[in-house]
């Protein structure tokens, strides 16, 4: 039984229904866990911060703030007042009068404030308005997921307004209704994907709403990063472009987290000049920040079976701790000799699970962001579990919530959180961004989720009702997460970072243009909207190709059909995942995760019960699977390699090189490892056969001489661990410098590579034609690899651990690798590179 099941069943407070009901508050349940883990808890950054054996290794507290009113912008009609103060809004905060003042005189605004700041009211005031004022205005918003687009329609709805007909167009949307929201709707609530799939090849069936279109709203925009964010800056373009056809030209009100230069971001994506607002006048509870180090497990002596000494949280990982020992046998006289391997930590997942179990056994509101979906999944099970050992039925209190959910799954787990049904959520971050959460006191974060910027939007979702709210962070045992919570300063007092985009990837602009020729012919001024000299060399490659025809109007599309384009770069239509028996479509996977979390054998969870994957069918993307409970999960092992292409830039260092350029990289996943569940035992190793995929995309790389590797004490036999060390943790650590994380970059250590005839380290993109993340690692590289270097040199472990060059990812099951070479390697670079 846990701890938190133990202190359940021994009398604690159980929790009830209603939002605000009895239970420990913040501040409370940290004091409960700081009891759990012992005194001595170091404070805003004490020089002692887990010097006693605390996984509390920071506790970082951020003040209460006052808020400063704004009066009302006189051109807001009597009606929307009114609506907004029986909804209690007395007088907007100081940021939303300011930028809704901008947008209604015409500017191009985003609003970049603070989790919980309001900013909904930002733009609501201009578009409402002007929907009462001009009964034939229409407003397009845009959200990134269905849950928000939904929470959004419902705070609209709410007020009461006659006449603006609100209504949600995405892809769960029945046929019937999307005609009436074509005809009635003047407050259309969709996302990129339907913009780009539905409205704008139908865009003469939507002439009169383009028409008559007034605003453009583009919510949460600092999620639009990387491949995605660049297709949409080209879905946005040709908006506008259609909206020009018919005679409008919107303005655009954009909406984001604080993030790095705000303004800037905006510009790219929407193509438009676009001021800032980012001083935030809202009212903040007090948040207290604890960064938490799962701890260490102590070896079990004796003998036992060969165990790996691997990372747990990994997107396919789910089970138990893997247990620290490792036998051997003697062939002399078959004497069993036990040998201990240094400790490992707990997992992040067990210990979210039981931070969750502890939170709802208090009475706690509490939701859990976990990285993957199948995390969630393992979360909430093990919490649901731990619940009704103590007190049969509460662990039904307790629900996951991911992606890849039907619709009405989703709504009814949406609607039994803010009724107060369920106590608490293990999430992926499709909840991360700006539904209203109202009543939620603590957040549980496992695992860094990549972006300051997401981080403190993951921390916001408590506390939204102006009441002190509690986040914790949980580190994975990973070199990133390691290096966070024992250097505080990187993430407390810093700015967030800039958002990584861009719309010049040729990989992008081509297909872009071709949906654009597709819905109008393409001019010559067409062009300069869509980037100038690179639209002009897409479009004669393009022409070239033969997929356009150029005439004295333009450039017309030469195929019957649309062109295929995937905006979220996921590799094409997602993987239906299909019960065999019973032909119930579960859920989805996109392509690009098929062959490691649905190959043959594969253990798929949904909703907290396993399925064994029957057959994977690529051609038709659908995997067939069988309810079981096996007692092992699966590990899928890919095989990579990469050749260069072309380099666009370079630093010559004398022994040490550094290149950005294009790669060509081949993978395919070869093999999986089946590990037993309690203590990571591997069972056996079976191989699959997966077809190749092929990846041009951008990589950074740096190469160094043997000279220097020898000056620099590496022998010879330790350089390929030394730079395969070296390279995990690379990968680990960019996401400190660039909006992106592990699971979005690859890399590849070689002694010697063909291309370089160097030992060479290689990171890249993992998208088609790069995504920005590769050229930002090349312009911080200094930066990048010191911390990189900081991250190995001062983990405690021996040989090398997850907590700093074992990858969960490494398709080489993290063999060869040596930790302190790599360190040696590291210095030599960072002795030869400029600043």
């Amino acid at each position: 039984m846990t701890t938190a099941a133990r202190a359940l069943s021994t009398g604690l407070p159980a929790p009830v229904a209603a939002s605000g009901s009895p239970g420990l508050r913040p501040a409370e349940l940290l004091h409960r866990l700081r009891g759990r883990t012992g005194p001595g808890i170091a404070v805003s950054g004490g020089a002692d911060s887990g010097a006693d054996g605390s996984p509390i290794t920071h506790v970082e507290r951020v003040p209460a703030r006052e808020g400063r009113r704004a009066p009302w912008p006189g051109w807001v009609p009597a009606p929307l007042r009114e609506a907004l103060a029986a909804r209690g809004i007395d007088a907007p905060w100081e940021h939303q009068a300011t930028a809704a003042e901008r947008a209604h005189g015409g500017s191009h605004v985003v609003l970049a404030t603070g989790t919980a700041s309001g900013k909904s009211l930002a733009y609501q005031l201009p578009a409402l308005s002007a929907l009462l004022a001009d009964p034939r205005a229409t407003v397009l918003y845009l959200s990134p997921t269905k849950a928000l687009a939904a929470d959004q329609l419902r705070a609209i709805t709410r007020l009461g307004l006659d006449g603006v007909r609100p209504a949600t167009l995405d892809g769960d949307t029945p046929r019937e209704e999307r005609e009436w929201i074509r005809q009635h709707s003047r407050f259309v609530l969709t996302n990129p994907d339907m913009l780009h799939h539905s409205l704008l090849p139908g865009h003469a069936r939507w002439g009169v709403f383009l028409r008559r279109l007034r605003y453009v709203v583009i919510d949460e925009c600092h999620t639009y990063r990387g491949v995605f964010g660049s297709h949409v800056a080209h879905v946005l373009r040709r908006l506008r472009r259609a909206a020009t056809r018919y005679g409008s030209r919107p303005t655009f009100v954009l909406a984001s987290a604080t993030s790095g230069d705000p303004a800037d971001t905006a510009s790219r994506l929407t193509g438009l000049p676009v001021t800032a607002v980012t001083e935030d006048a809202s009212p903040r509870g007090a948040v207290t920040f604890a960064l938490w180090e799962p701890p260490l497990l102590a070896p079990e002596p004796g003998p036992g079976p060969v165990r790996p000494r691997s990372a747990p949280d990994d997107a396919t990982a789910g089970g138990p701790d893997t247990i620290a020992t490792e036998a051997t046998t003697s062939s002399a006289d078959s004497e069993i000799v036990a040998v201990d391997l240094p400790p490992v930590r707990r997992s992040a997942l067990r210990e979210t699970a039981d931070l969750l179990t502890e939170a709802v056994a208090a009475g706690t509101r509490t939701l859990a962001f976990v990285r993957s979906r199948r995390g969630a999944e393992v979360v909430a099970s093990m919490a649901r579990r731990a619940l009704d050992e103590a007190v049969p039925g509460l662990g039904a209190r307790v629900a996951a919530y991911r992606g890849g959910y039907l619709r009405e799954d989703r709504r009814a787990i949406e609607r039994a959180l803010l009724t107060g049904e369920l106590l608490a959520l293990a999430s992926t971050n499709a909840l991360e961004l700006g539904v209203d959460l109202v009543g939620l006191d603590a957040v549980l974060i496992c695992g860094y989720p990549g972006t300051r910027a997401s981080l403190w939007q993951q921390a916001g979702r408590a506390g939204r009702s102006g009441g002190e709210a509690l986040a914790v962070l949980v580190a994975r045992d990973d070199p990133l997460d390691t290096y966070l919570v024992h250097h505080p300063e990187a993430l407390f007092g810093r700015p967030v970072e800039a958002t990584v985009l861009d719309p010049t990837n040729p990989y992008v602009l081509g297909p872009q243009l071709c949906s654009a020729a597709s819905e109008a012919p393409l001019t010559a001024d067409d062009l300069e909207l869509f980037g100038g000299p690179p639209a002009r060399e897409a479009v004669a490659a393009l022409t070239d190709a033969g997929a356009l025809r150029h005439r004295p109007s333009g450039w017309y599309w030469t195929h019957r059909g649309r062109p295929e384009v995937d905006l979220r770069g996921t590799g094409g239509a997602p993987v239906s995942v299909v019960e065999s028996a019973t032909g119930r479509l579960l859920g989805t996977v996109d392509p690009g995760s098929a062959h490691l979390q649905l190959h043959t054998g594969a253990v798929y969870l949904h909703q907290g019960v396993s399925y064994l994957v029957d057959q994977l069918d690529l051609e038709d993307a659908v995997a067939l699977v069988h309810a079981a409970e096996p007692d092992f999960s699966t590990h899928a092992r890919d095989v990579t390699n990469l050749s260069v292409a072309e380099v666009r830039a370079y630093v010559d260092a004398g022994p040490v090189g550094l290149f950005l350029g294009e790669v060509d990289v081949t993978s395919q996943v070869v093999s999986y490892q089946r590990r037993r569940l309690r203590t990571g035992e591997v069972i056996d190793t079976r191989p699959l056969d997966l077809p190749e995929r092929e990846l041009r995309t951008v990589a950074v790389w740096f190469t160094i001489s043997p000279q220097a590797l020898a000056a620099a004490g590496v022998a010879a036999a330790d350089v390929p661990g030394a730079l395969h060390a070296a390279e995990h943790a690379a990968i680990g650590l960019l996401p400190l410098m660039a909006t992106c994380d592990r699971w979005d970059i690859g890399g590849l250590s070689t002694a010697n590579h063909a291309d370089t005839e160097a030992p060479t380290v290689f990171v890249y993109d993992g998208h088609p034609g790069g995504a920005g993340f590769a050229e930002r690692a090349y312009a911080t590289a200094a930066a990048w690899l010191r911390a990189t270097r900081a991250a190995i040199a001062s983990c405690a472990c021996e040989n090398g651990c997850p907590s700093c060059v074992q990858s969960p990812k490494c398709g080489n099951g993290n063999s060869p690798l040596a930790k302190g070479a790599a360190v040696a390697v590291l210095e030599a670079v960072l002795d030869a590179l400029p600043n």
